[in-house]
């Protein structure tokens, strides 16, 4: 059973808290006010801890620094907008670990925050090195997760930490569980699931999955392009994923609940934009889904009681072959049923068409939704259950 900080004694306690502030930075180096969300959506917890005069050291990643120190990769825009957003003074070392670090977070006092740098500047974060985690841990008395995004990585922050601290779940990732278990066991029906975008290797499992579990699911972007070619139809030159294709061709096609484009807008060497049928392809390159698939997909979205989207239906970031998203994402927001997003694409394409609003419940976790979704165990979890 997942331990959460409720009625938990937390006043005046040194916390180290793990979010998962990974967010995008600008070409300023700044975080602009549509791209702050995932800070927003930990507020919660943090404003808890807060309250409890808690003494917060807050720890996060941003990017993929791969264990080296990246000077546009240090999360101080972070500790700019989080004081924006909170107003109120927050410190920041330029370490993670270490005995400078150590003394800075021990001065700390109630009701402030001490940031620390990206975590992924060491190597040992990625690799759950044990000796790493227990220099983080030294830094407080209570570990609390707040970082849903992560909870599938088995990185030291998020398991090898829990060795050291009473660990508990977060706001935020006690609420994230809950929502998505509840979609995933009892969704009213009829229930659709939206799948596209890339990363097929973890997202073909998944389809293959909730089969018995959603009443439809729509497929689009790269994950389609998977599925067409493991059912024996011709592509083209579109863009397939790492995934071995025997993976996908464990999917029934046969069942009715799946559901592929039919039609698709393609560009060929020419540069020139086509709308081909499903298996005319020839040697163009699928781009977006075609507008005889978007009257198909929005029509059981305006039907279905519970949507969960995950992954955009083409190269939206392009203006000429985001219509197909950007339909998919109106016919979502219009839709009366219970709607779940997740997946920074996804987020970042309803953010771009202003229908963010629209949705009742944004999933910080892209990987980790997914994962848990297909009934795969999270290590961060696990972690907070041991």
């Amino acid at each position: 059973m997942l331990k959460t900080i409720h009625n938990l004694n937390l006043k005046n306690k040194r916390v180290f808290l793990r979010v998962g502030f990974d967010v995008p930075l600008g070409d300023d180096g700044k975080i602009n006010g549509k791209e702050d969300w995932r800070i927003r959506a930990n507020l919660p917890t943090i404003k808890y801890l807060l309250k409890e005069n808690c003494r917060i050291i807050l720890a996060t990643h941003l990017g993929r620094p791969k264990g080296k120190i990246v000077k546009n990769l240090s999360v101080e825009p972070i500790q700019e907008k989080l004081s924006q957003i909170l107003n109120l003074p927050i410190m920041m070392v330029s370490d993670c670990v270490g005995p400078q670090v150590k003394k800075t977070a021990d001065k700390v006092q109630g009701g402030e925050i001490l940031l620390l740098e990206n975590l992924r500047f060491y190597q040992e974060e990625e690799e759950n090195n044990l000796d790493f985690a227990k220099k983080l841990a030294s830094l407080a008395e209570i570990y609390i997760n707040d970082a849903f995004s992560v909870c599938h990585r088995q990185h030291a922050s998020i398991c090898a930490i829990t060795k050291f601290l009473p660990s508990y779940a977060g706001l935020l990732l006690e609420k994230e569980i809950g929502i998505l278990s509840e979609a995933i066991s009892n969704p009213k029906s009829p229930a659709t699931i939206i799948i596209g975008g890339a990363k097929a290797k973890t997202k073909v499992p998944v389809i293959e999955y909730l089969l018995d579990k959603f009443d439809n699911i729509l497929v689009g972007g790269i994950v389609a392009n998977v599925i067409l070619k493991a059912k024996g139809i011709d592509i083209g030159n579109s863009l397939l994923s790492d995934i071995d294709l025997d993976e996908a061709k464990k999917i029934s096609f046969k069942d009715n609940k799946l559901h592929i484009p039919v039609d698709a807008v393609v560009c060929n060497d020419k540069n020139k934009i086509i709308l081909s049928a499903i298996g005319r392809i020839g040697d163009n390159k699928i781009l977006d889904i075609g507008s005889e698939t978007v009257g198909v997909y929005s029509k059981i979205i305006s039907n279905s009681k519970t949507i969960i989207w995950n992954g955009p239906m083409g190269k939206f970031e392009e203006e000429k072959y985001s219509k197909g998203t950007k339909k998919i994402a109106q016919a979502v927001a219009e839709s009366a049923a219970y709607k779940i997003v997740g997946g920074g694409d996804t987020i970042f394409a309803l953010s771009q068409f202003g229908l963010i609003d629209k949705i009742d419940f944004v999933s910080t976790g892209g990987g980790s939704m997914l994962e848990f979704l297909s009934g795969k165990k999270l290590p961060g979890l696990e972690a907070l259950e041991n």
